[in-house]
């Protein structure tokens, strides 16, 4: 049987550098500089004896040809990925690849250990390599559904279809504003006198958001609750944070929490895996170990 000429690895490289438009775009991903991917993909467009992509000032493009291959290869290489996790369910043993998404300011929140479930799951294999992103919830949810992460958990109020959310527990988020900030020091704070103030508003809310909080003006966008936090502790802005985030100027005097009998919303976190790939061996495990965290064995955990 005669082997295959064209290197899967390189396949590979293409398929990176075409779902993230572009070669720069892929180098965290691959790990690689934009030299070192443009040789790996000179060497398969030699190896394939066709153009794949343009790339210049114009920007990156594939053509014709390229976007016909880029279809083949994502087939191939797709079928390639099942067969690989099939033989290793076969033989019982966890390897490969999991990419696994949460939001930005997680690791201060006592209600989810995300380094001891981590630390757990690596230790089910020296064969497992686990790759963490974090993304704002809209990216999140779009990367799970391009297939770019495996699982992700966080607060996703706009839900996608094609994904499947399991809820897990409660996030209580407060307003705050700054020991510097005019509503500090204010003796008879009203709703009134919070709402004349502009809120910061997250980069994926609507802005019917601020509206449903008693806001109708916003004085910044951020979009990561550390910018917010940073943005609040500066002294001209007020907005909602995490209570594990904002605990530690809480304690020390820093932040006040306004009006919480007014002022104050639950986020739902979610674990969310895209429809059809629950019975993946990587992912069953993983969710096995989410399982574990939250001291509910067998079944997922919910609030």
């Amino acid at each position: 049987m005669k082997e295959s000429q064209y290197n899967l690895r390189l396949l590979r490289i293409f398929l990176t550098v075409v779902d993230n438009q572009g070669f720069s775009a892929a180098q965290q991903d691959l790990n690689m500089s934009t030299s070192a991917i443009s040789t790996h993909m000179n060497q398969l467009e030699t190896q394939l004896g066709m153009q794949l992509c343009n790339r210049g000032r114009a920007g990156f493009g594939l053509t014709s040809k390229g976007a016909l291959v880029y279809e083949e290869a994502k087939k191939l290489i797709g079928q390639i990925d099942g067969f690989e996790y099939y033989v290793a369910e076969l033989k019982g043993e966890l390897r490969g690849t999991i990419t696994f998404g949460i939001l930005d300011s997680m690791l201060t929140d006592e209600k989810f250990n995300i380094p001891d479930l981590l630390g757990r799951f690596s230790k089910r294999s020296d064969k497992i390599h686990v790759n963490l992103k974090i993304l704002s919830p809209f990216e999140l949810q779009k990367e799970v559904l391009e297939g770019k992460i495996d699982l992700a958990i966080g607060s996703l109020p706009t839900k996608m279809s094609g994904l499947k959310y399991i809820p897990l527990y409660i996030e209580q988020h407060w307003l705050y504003c700054s020991d510097h900030h005019p509503l500090y020091a204010l003796a008879d704070r009203t709703v009134e006198s919070v709402t004349a103030h502009a809120l910061i508003k997250r980069g994926y809310w609507s802005n019917a958001e601020g509206l449903r909080h008693g806001f109708t003006r916003y004085s910044a966008t951020i979009d990561s609750m550390e910018a917010e936090l940073i943005l609040i502790l500066s002294g001209n802005y007020i907005g909602y944070l995490p209570d594990h985030l904002a605990r530690r100027w809480e304690e020390e005097g820093r932040l006040l929490r306004i009006l919480p009998e007014e002022f104050g919303y639950s986020a739902e976190f979610s674990l969310i895996v895209k429809n059809g790939r629950s019975r993946e061996p990587l992912i069953q495990a993983f969710r096995e170990e989410i399982d574990t965290v939250f001291g509910l064995p067998g079944k997922v955990a919910k609030t």
